[in-house]
């Protein structure tokens, strides 16, 4: 029998805590420790879709990526957005937990899981200290051939994939950030690379960025991606960690992206 409370240690030994920022959360959210599993469903958001989605699929665990309180919250009364989940959940005998920033920096994480799919070969972590992201080099090509390739990889978002530089720059040499990354620019310049792929990238901040590399040599360029996609990839490699725990792992269908189409 495996229990919560021993996929939770699978999920530190992992992701291990300490790699966690200091305004995060990560571990069980709902749930009995003691409780059997047999059954874990994964996914990026823990929605009211995707806890729908764990328990028709006979799920007695949700893992996901991002937590379901992450600010403050008072109350959850099954009429609120977080208390819907809470009790859908708690009704079903299906416990929530979830690996964060732990998962974001570890080895095998989420920046290992985007490096792989966008063919990128990892020299280090993009920042030192704390392990996040990741750096490393592809075969020659330009950003926007580069740029497609990216939106290949990913899960298909009505976003798509943005890219800001000459269509003709040489890209070789890449840094990346799953989920929104504009507080590392200052890394990804530090790190000497061609093109910064990251979500969430704002206006300001990317303009900026863009103006300062053009006093430059017009490096990094950017390439700005859905948020969920390109937090999603790592979760089928945490499913094979579970299913040799002799465990049944499934991996979310649903798009949490909240954008569903473009004008």
């Amino acid at each position: 029998m495996t229990t919560v409370a021993e996929i939770l240690d699978l999920l530190d030994r992992l992701y291990p805590p300490h790699l966690a920022e200091d305004w995060d959360v990560n571990g069980l959210t709902v749930g009995d420790p003691a409780a059997e599993v047999t059954r874990v469903h994964l996914a990026v958001d823990p929605t009211f879709a995707v806890a729908k989605e764990a328990i028709e699929v006979g799920a007695q665990l949700l893992i996901t990526h991002h937590p379901l309180m992450l600010r403050g919250v008072t109350s959850v009364a099954a009429d609120t957005i977080k208390g819907a989940v809470v009790h859908a959940l708690a009704t079903s005998g299906v416990a929530l937990a979830n690996a964060h920033t732990t998962a974001d920096s570890a080895q095998h994480g989420v920046s290992d899981a985007l490096a792989t799919a966008l063919g990128v070969s990892v020299t280090g972590p993009l920042v030192e200290a704390s392990g996040t992201g990741r750096v490393g080099t592809v075969a020659k090509t330009t950003l926007a051939e580069f740029a497609t390739a990216v939106a290949a990889a990913l899960p298909a978002t009505a976003g798509g994939v943005l890219y800001a530089g000459p269509a003709d720059a040489v890209v070789e040499r890449v840094g990346l950030v799953g989920g929104a990354g504009d507080s590392f620019l200052n890394d990804a310049v530090a790190a000497d690379v061609d093109v910064y792929v990251t979500a969430d990238l704002r206006h300001h901040p990317a303009l900026d960025a863009r103006e300062a590399a053009n006093l430059r040599d017009g490096r990094p360029y950017l390439v700005n991606v859905s948020h969920a996609a390109s937090e999603s990839l790592w979760l089928a490699d945490l499913a094979r960690e579970l299913e040799g725990l002799g465990l049944t792992a499934t991996v979310s269908r649903l798009n949490t992206d909240p954008w569903t189409g473009r004008a």
